[in-house]
């Protein structure tokens, strides 16, 4: 059974709130709910806004108005049918964990008391769900973390990140888009390009997606067009 509220969020916008806190089982939830208003509600919407527990529709108020979408939402949300829905594409980002690319990595490694090919091993060993895209263009916040792996935040962040860092913090998994400051974690460095403003897809992840990360060695990085500075 699904369970929602719908909250208004200004004179064009609404939030359906699925939960109150972060819940894997809500990913195909909100997934498939932004799936179905976006077929059914046409020229009513403006943009979806995918997150943790709850979808933001903004909607055309010449179109529509809170509460008829309110009603119309309701009616569509109460024959959603989740176990027959569309599962998010597996999305597997190619990454090379070492210290000269993740200064963090040896770091982690002496917190939880493991050795640097554990945390590798850990972090690449499941999929996660990509849960929103928030912070910049293309970071896509993923979880959940290995419990034996969860590092909080750095007490200082960093005042530039490179971009494609790949990170970790508490729970959560990430890659820095574009060059950046950041106070996350850093284990590796991918050479996928998660935000390209040339491209139809400006992202290769959505909300609702799963990524594996995938270790490789420095030659392919290199050769996939890495850098190391």
């Amino acid at each position: 059974m699904i369970h929602w509220s719908i909250d208004n969020a200004g004179p064009d916008a609404l939030i359906i709130r699925f939960g109150r806190q972060i819940d894997e089982a809500l990913v195909p939830v909100i997934r498939c709910a932004t799936d179905r208003l976006a077929s059914e509600l046409g020229d009513q919407l403006r943009d979806l806004v995918p997150s943790y527990t709850s979808l933001m529709v903004v909607y055309n108020p010449l179109q529509t108005d809170f509460a008829g979408l309110v009603s119309r939402i309701n009616g569509l949300l109460s024959g959603l049918d989740i176990a027959h829905a569309e599962t998010g594409r597996l999305v597997e980002i190619p990454v090379y964990y070492a210290p000269e690319v993740g200064p963090d990595l040896e770091r982690v490694a002496q917190l939880h008391g493991i050795d640097v090919d554990e945390v590798i091993h850990l972090h690449s060993a499941r999929e996660y769900h990509v849960f929103a895209i928030g912070f910049a263009p293309g970071f896509a916040y993923m979880g959940q973390v290995d419990t034996a792996l969860r590092t909080p935040r750095l007490e200082t962040p960093r005042t530039r990140v490179p971009r494609g860092s790949v990170a970790l913090a508490d729970q959560q998994t990430a890659v820095y888009p574009l060059t950046s400051p950041g106070g996350w974690n850093l284990l590796g460095r991918t050479a996928m390009k998660m935000f390209d403003p040339t491209l139809d897809r400006l992202c290769p992840v959505s909300a609702g997606d799963r990524v594996r990360f995938v270790p490789i060695t420095q030659a392919e990085y290199l050769a996939a067009g890495g850098e190391l500075m």
